[in-house]
């Protein structure tokens, strides 16, 4: 292999599955590396584990914000994107200070207290969602049970009712997958997702104004930033952000988890013959999954970082995937291991300002869809070969064919 075979721009390569033998050599021969782009500068694509996590905790030299390029996106200079926030503030795409400001106000919804509060409704939907379909045998995991969790927890966190909550899950798709042929659409038509997700949060907020209820929309209404309360793109682009992240990454992490599982089937029998190993194998799902593959981030000053001198305006790649099984900080990073212990991988970012928000609340949906699963399937199988997202953003399963023993429904 040579540097020049490697082309992380190649998004057909990611619907055969993620190109890890790129990211070894990579890390092996040049982890700081510059990436060619046609008819643009380059990017640099950071691989090695500490250096992803040294990147991603240095705001200051290494910008997330909007107005320097944002977090998406390889190509480009990001002035193609800057009419998305419009006079709003996009949390994801903000650096400290302003950052830390807009994050203390959602911090309260996702604490671990909060989360314990949420655990037995959380158990409840999840034995209900097994219900769906255990009487069957067989199901397509990723419609059936593993978007339907994260999107019925989010669903109901940000006060969406219960029926709507698909929409949700349809603009997601339409915004995140819009270069994937099953959910391919226009420019135009990724904006009117954003137009329609936009319209229908404001009429959840005019319904809260009326009627404030215990939900993320009722404290965002009226949490205040340095005084002043949010505008209205401000709520919208947090409704946008809670909405889409809220679902998109533990859908992934759980299709990959049980995808896993399944290719691994003595790790399934581990957990099925302990259910305690759920919490562990939550955090092997999230490493082997990485549903993140990659932040961008925006150089605001010249740097050198093994040795590479790295300019002013240079757009940089963060690549948790290859961070997430470099050798040199896991033990046969390429072996499923569900009982791996230390486990410091970086699925939520590593630390930092912008290290995952929902992280505790996409553990416990993942450990607790494990426990119901390892309680109620003794065994689970593929009946066909996983469909990949084509993205080289989001390592994301569309569809997978899985079978396993029938069983009862329990729930009442």
């Amino acid at each position: 292999m040579q540097l020049t075979d490697i082309d992380l721009l190649d998004r057909d390569m990611f619907t055969r599955g993620v190109p890890h033998e790129w990211l070894a050599y990579l890390r092996r021969e040049a982890p700081v590396y510059k990436h060619p782009e046609p008819d643009g500068p380059g990017f640099w694509v950071i691989t090695k584990y500490d250096d992803v996590v040294a990147v991603g905790r240095d705001a200051e030299t290494y910008s997330s914000a909007e107005k320097r390029g944002g977090v998406v996106g390889l190509e480009g200079t990001g002035e193609e994107n800057a009419d998305f926030q419009g006079d709003g503030n996009l949390m994801l795409q903000m650096d400290p200070p302003a950052h830390t400001r807009y994050r203390k106000l959602v911090n309260r919804g996702f604490t671990p207290r909060q989360m314990r509060m949420l655990e037995e409704h959380i158990k409840d939907m999840t034995a209900r969602i097994i219900d769906e379909v255990i009487e069957r045998g067989e199901c397509d995991f990723v419609v059936d049970v593993a978007a339907e969790l994260p999107l019925q927890v989010i669903a109901e966190m940000l006060g969406v009712p219960h029926e709507d909550r698909h929409k949700l899950f349809q603009w997601s798709n339409r915004m995140i997958g819009s270069e994937d042929p099953e959910y391919s659409v226009s420019d135009e038509e990724v904006m009117q997702a954003q137009v329609e997700m936009f319209m229908y949060a404001n009429e959840l907020a005019a319904q809260r104004r009326d009627k404030p209820a215990d939900d993320i929309i009722t404290a965002l209404l009226s949490a205040e930033v340095d005084g002043d309360q949010l505008t209205e793109m401000d709520f919208n682009l947090f409704f946008l952000l809670l909405a889409v992240a809220g679902n998109e990454t533990t859908r992934n992490s759980m299709a990959h988890g049980v995808r896993a599982l399944c290719e691994y089937p003595d790790q399934y029998k581990l957990l099925v013959d302990d259910p305690s190993l759920a919490a562990s194998a939550t955090e092997e799902i999230v490493r082997w999954a990485s549903p993140v593959m990659y932040f961008r981030r925006n150089v605001t000053r010249d740097t050198e970082l093994r040795g590479q001198k790295i300019s002013a305006g240079d757009k940089v790649s963060i690549w948790y995937i290859s961070a997430n099984r470099d050798e040199d900080v896991f033990d046969e990073p390429y072996t499923f291991d569900i009982r791996r212990n230390p486990n410091e991988h970086v699925g939520f970012g590593g630390g930092g300002p912008h290290h995952c928000l929902g992280a505790n609340l996409a553990r416990m949906e993942i450990r607790v869809l494990l426990e119901e699963m390892a309680r109620r399937i003794p065994t689970i199988e593929l009946t066909d070969d996983p469909s990949l997202l084509r993205s080289n953003f989001i390592a994301g399963i569309k569809h997978m064919g899985v079978k396993f023993p029938k069983g009862p429904r329990l729930a009442t």
